[in-house]
């Protein structure tokens, strides 16, 4: 099976009034983009030319192309317009020639063998598997993914850094009510426990309002940039994987920093906490 990929072209209209009649005219596909900013409608008549105002193939229009979900297309300005191969052979002039063309096989060893044949079928082709185009055309977001994770690592382990500063302010702040608990017979260890507890809490309800801001933020960055690219592709995601991955380093960060913190002051002695 083969198929011509669409290729951006220049649509122009022009009046019909005053051209000859002639046989039913053809269907296309336009780019729902350019149905907004043209305001084409649906069985709106046109003329297809390779320059504006020249004589062209009168066409009607009877379905809009919505863009793809293709990272890559997102910065493209160009608008596309399907068409019979016919039509386009005519338009672009090319006759039988075509630049690029996709064949669909079954399974791996069908794709091999097609690429061998149209390999060796003639000088100057090359065939290419759709998943090598694939990764070939997703290098530049692989290199943004990895940046990504990056700021993402440093900015955990400065959170942590920063994390411990305040718990171990914090508690140090209750030095006296510590010392009177140990000289109540209250032992380290169910202190430890207590301090412990309550950061495992702190940091459940920082990580569940994390989560809820997160998803927000998400939210709006897709609505504003899917007005802006005129693209159904999300931006922004925040998947469940991803939540439970934030809740689960805020319990661990928050249970590990307030661990820290207990313990450098159950180890001092509790009159030393009242500063004796």
């Amino acid at each position: 099976m083969l198929f011509i990929p669409s290729i951006a072209l220049l649509v122009g209209a022009q009046s019909i009034d005053s051209l000859p009649p002639r046989h039913a005219p053809r269907t296309i596909a336009v780019d729902e983009r350019l149905a907004q900013d043209a305001g084409l409608r649906l069985g709106d008549t046109l003329v297809l030319a390779a320059a504006p105002g020249a004589a062209g193939d009168t066409v009607v229009i009877s379905a809009f192309v919505r863009r793809s979900r293709d990272p890559a297309e997102v910065a493209r300005g160009s608008y596309r317009v399907r068409l019979h191969l016919d039509e386009l052979q005519h338009l672009v002039g090319y006759g039988e020639r075509v630049e690029r063309f996709a064949v669909e096989t079954t399974g791996r060893a069908g794709t091999d063998s097609a690429l061998r044949a149209i390999d060796a079928a003639a000088f100057g082709f090359r065939a290419y598997a759709s998943r090598d185009i694939a990764v070939e055309s997703s290098t530049t977001f692989l290199v943004v993914s990895r940046f990504h994770r990056a700021i993402g690592v440093i900015t955990i382990v400065a959170s942590a850094v920063f994390l411990l500063c305040i718990m171990l302010l914090k508690v140090d702040e209750r030095r006296r009510d510590v010392a009177a608990l140990r000289l109540m017979g209250i032992s380290a260890r169910s202190i430890v426990r207590s301090v412990i507890l309550e950061s495992a809490l702190i940091a459940a309800c920082g990580s569940v309002a994390g989560v809820a801001l997160g998803s927000a933020v998400s939210a709006l960055v897709n609505w504003h940039y899917r007005r802006v690219y005129r693209t159904p592709l999300t931006f922004s995601l925040v998947t469940g994987e991803i939540a439970a991955i934030a809740v689960i380093l805020s319990l661990g960060l928050g249970i590990a920093v307030g661990y820290l913190a207990a313990l450098r002051l159950v180890r001092r002695p509790p009159l030393s906490l009242f500063g004796r």
